[in-house]
């Protein structure tokens, strides 16, 4: 994982925000939005793709819709010299769309979703069987409040202000 900012003008700022406001948009509607050709646009997105600023498109799916009602945060203590093996390996498991590296009393705290409470337990013991996984603390989410990270805000706020 590359940790080298690429380096962002306005411009590229401004595709960034229609982009995230809706990433199915054509090209000419966002060149009319900014005020630019659809050429420029073109140019630009491609040099954002190819410097992996965008990672790609995707729809955006309600986990609640399609069944996986249980979310659930773990953290995970792992030996000596595995992390980053067991990491992949957790990170390979499709119930998981985040695993993180991190400080504190655990090495790892991983994001997953489950249709039931039995599907959560078959992982847990899943990950327990690992012989480099030394234990688990398992944290269910009762509510979600914000899990989206679409950053118009911070994008508009990299956006030199004009005086």
């Amino acid at each position: 994982m590359s940790m080298v900012q690429a380096a962002l003008d306005d411009l590229d700022y401004k595709i960034l925000i229609e982009l995230v406001k809706d990433g199915r948009a054509s090209f000419r509607k966002i060149a009319e939005k900014i005020g630019v050709s659809v050429s420029t646009i073109v140019s630009r997105v491609e040099a954002l793709e190819k410097n992996g600023v965008i990672k790609g498109y995707t729809a955006l799916i309600d986990p609640l819709k399609i069944g996986y009602n249980l979310s659930a945060v773990i953290h995970v203590r792992i030996r000596h010299g595995k992390l980053l093996e067991v990491q992949r390996l957790i990170a390979s498991y499709p119930n998981v769309y985040g695993v993180y590296d991190v400080t504190g009393e655990s090495d790892s705290v991983i994001l997953a979703r489950f249709k039931s409470r039995e599907e959560l337990s078959t992982f847990i013991k899943t990950l327990l069987a690992n012989e480099y996984v030394e234990r688990t603390i398992t944290y269910i989410v009762l509510d979600t409040i914000k899990e989206e990270w679409r950053p118009i805000q911070l994008l508009e706020k990299s956006i030199q202000k004009e005086e």
